[in-house]
């Protein structure tokens, strides 16, 4: 993995960021995303940081690519044509789902709709009980008979989900082989491979979605490899995943459900590694796009991680409204709060921003591409913060007369207030939304918000984040240098790594010892085969292994890390006591005096973490008269409204420099806005760090 030269790539729902890593330094660029054909603005934009690089497409020797494709297709309903096969007689497990209300007293509550109707959610005789002895052989000629039904039907995509497959997969991959000889052509996805863990609607939810996005993914991946390989570039290209690590092609395409957070997990990739370069041992992490916002808690020095998750929420911020994933993934908060998210007066009078967004097609209205809704960009533009003539370092020029009057038009005369004053209230809603859930997020996992320094990246986080630290009580706000693209470049340090998981639920106390360690060993060796492929060398392969654990009886279990070797009956007291330790670290209170259970097996098994050369290159001369460009008039309400202000070239500011608020400092995919009363100084890792007085 020691790369000389790699591109990172991130496809967005408004921007693609691609940054480009050489001994030289660190190159970026960011362009619009091209939503119906996402290759053509990555292609469009590798073309260009490597002919402003000076690079030959040839000398790049990886290329690692994080994309919302699989996200925005599950979210829109714009997939395969999907059927599911199951057990007979458990098709409408998928649509009884929890079987609870999530919004209890919503008298028109939405449930999230199936990816698959019910006429396509067939069901097979056949049965597997709990301890996977078949009770019941799969009957292959009634799979035959469903077969040429779904071939009438023009079936794209068949996802195989049978009760109880994560004890025995016999059957899935018997109805497997029979499908695909039966419909050839279309996209199989097993449970057993997919999510072969207890819980049937997480795992047949997980499978549906991921035959759903199967097709689209392999479609996309296939025509980004060729129009790579026709640029000239013949690196390996990598995968994002939710999780952390990056992945295969031909991994990505089996399982494109584990790329759906894969642009976030670069944002928290990143967050981790500033905050183990400054020291900072908990940080709330900021990433705020054209699209959304995502936050996440840096705590002892780590990202933390979930291992599900829900896309495509009919209540965007209540949980149980969605569909599950049941994937690793790092643990975050997203909200609809991006610079492309759009304002507007509500039926009550009440001004309200977001969760839709006006992405990149038509944009704010200010891009001039035909939006006519104002968005938080248009107000933030308005109020003096961005430069019109330098965004995106000039190459895209803003209009703000057309910002001006659709805020003054469709905000500010409903509500009688000024252009500015609305604009005003469009940014600050937008920072409260933010707060919020910053403040929520920390809290839920014991920390202070009011301790934590806030770490801002992203197109817009740099823009907002002065006034979210100040509403959350932070000390300090750090903005690196590149902001704009931090989350691709933490791509580049992300390693290889393959998750696996399998459920077997037995007491601690009346364990198989013999079975758990040759059910961690399959694992381990099957991470081992995969790595070693993919070029990894066989000593540098590491393998953590985890366990889902809880006490008998209870809903809910926690992940507690195992330890290596050969496990026995002499460590069932210290496996005890590591479960207790971590329960009262999450509930503040010991556990009840019942037994404990293991219910699933994890390993992660990764190669090594490339090194992270943060080396934005830039012409820092010296002090901020140096990098001072000029000034002018942006809006700070305790200062009086518009006042001068400084603004000053990110590039030019040497570590060391220091100045008072309010200031802007730009650079060309970001600019900081620091208000009144503040003190900034460039660290040795240039990145401005503001104390937040």
């Amino acid at each position: 993995m020691a790369e000389t030269i790699r591109l990172a790539v991130d496809v967005g729902g408004t921007f693609t960021d691609l940054v480009l890593e050489t001994p030289d330094g660190t190159h970026s660029h960011k362009l619009l995303t091209t939503p119906d054909a996402p290759e053509l603005a990555v292609l469009e934009g590798t073309r260009a940081i490597l002919a402003a690089a000076r690079c030959p497409p040839g000398a790049v020797s990886l290329v690692v690519h994080g994309t919302t494709l699989a996200t925005n297709a599950l979210i829109e309903r714009k997939g395969a044509r999907t059927a599911l096969v199951t057990t007979e007689g458990f098709r409408d497990s998928l649509e009884i789902a929890y079987e609870h209300r999530f919004e209890q007293y919503d008298l028109y509550m939405e449930r999230p709709e199936p990816l698959v109707p019910r006429r396509l959610r067939l069901g097979v005789p056949e049965r597997v009980a709990a301890d996977g002895e078949v009770l019941r052989s799969l009957d292959e000629a009634a799979l035959r008979a469903t077969a040429a039904m779904l071939r009438a039907e023009r079936i794209e995509a068949v996802a195989i989900c049978f009760l109880h497959s994560f004890t025995n997969d016999a059957h899935e991959r018997r109805a497997a082989a029979i499908l695909a000889e039966e419909l050839p052509g279309v996209a199989l996805s097993l449970s057993c491979e997919v999510a072969p863990e207890i819980r049937e609607y997480e795992r047949t939810s997980t499978t549906v979605a991921n035959a759903y996005v199967l097709p689209l993914m392999s479609g996309y991946l296939g025509r980004l490899e060729s129009g790579l390989r026709e640029a000239g570039i013949a690196a390996p290209l990598l995968l994002m995943m939710s999780s952390g690590g990056v992945t295969t092609v031909e991994t990505a395409r089996r399982f494109p459900v584990r790329l759906v957070e894969s642009g976030p997990a670069g944002g928290a990739i990143l967050a981790q590694a500033v905050a183990a370069e400054n020291g900072l041992r908990r940080v709330v992490a900021f990433d705020m796009g054209g699209t959304t916002a995502k936050l996440t808690l840096i705590d002892d020095y780590d990202f933390q991680r979930a291992r599900s998750f829900e896309v495509a929420r009919a209540y965007r911020f209540i949980q149980g409204s969605g569909l599950p994933v049941r994937i690793p993934v790092i643990e975050l908060v997203e909200i609809g709060a991006g610079g492309g998210s759009v304002a507007r007066v509500d039926s009550l009078g009440l001004l309200k921003v977001g969760p839709d967004s006006a992405g990149s097609d038509p944009g704010p209205v200010c891009y001039g591409r035909g939006g006519t809704a104002p968005t938080v960009t248009d107000a933030d533009l308005v109020l003096g913060y961005l430069d019109p003539a330098y965004f995106l370092g000039g190459r895209m020029r803003l209009d703000v007369d057309g910002a001006r009057r659709a805020i003054g038009e469709q905000i500010a005369a409903p509500l009688g207030l000024s252009v500015e004053e609305a604009a005003w209230g469009i940014h600050q809603i937008a920072n409260e939304n933010m707060a919020n859930a910053a403040r929520v997020h920390a809290l839920e996992r014991g920390a202070d918000p009011r301790r934590l320094p806030l770490f801002a990246f992203g197109g817009a986080g740099p823009v907002h984040a002065f006034r979210i630290a100040r509403a959350l009580g932070s000390p300090l706000l750090l903005a690196p240098l590149g902001a704009g693209v931090m989350s691709t470049v933490g791509f580049l340090s992300a390693p290889l790594s393959f998750d696996f998981v399998r459920s077997w639920p037995a007491r601690l106390d009346a364990l198989d010892w013999e079975r758990a360690n040759r059910l961690l060993a399959e694992m381990e060796a099957e991470g081992q085969a995969l790595l070693e492929s993919s070029g990894v060398a066989p000593e540098a392969i590491r393998h953590r292994r985890e366990a889902d654990m809880r006490y008998l009886g209870q809903g809910y279990e926690i992940r507690v890390p195992l330890p290596d070797g050969p496990l026995d009956a002499s460590q069932a007291g210290a496996l005890a006591a590591a479960f207790e330790r971590v329960y009262r670290e999450l509930y503040e209170r010991p556990g009840p005096p019942v037994p404990i259970e293991i219910l699933s097996w994890r390993v992660i098994s990764s190669g090594p973490r490339p090194d992270l050369r943060l080396s934005v290159r830039s012409q820092a001369a010296g002090g901020p008269e140096t990098a001072r460009k000029g000034e002018r008039p942006a809006y700070f309400p305790e200062a009086g409204g518009f006042v001068p202000t400084p603004v000053y070239d990110r590039y030019r500011l040497a570590p060391g420099a220091a100045f008072e608020g309010p200031a802007i400092v730009e650079e060309r995919e970001s600019t900081v806005v620091v208000g009144p009363g503040a003190r900034c100084e460039v660290d040795a890792q240039h990145n401005l760090v503001v104390e937040v007085r």
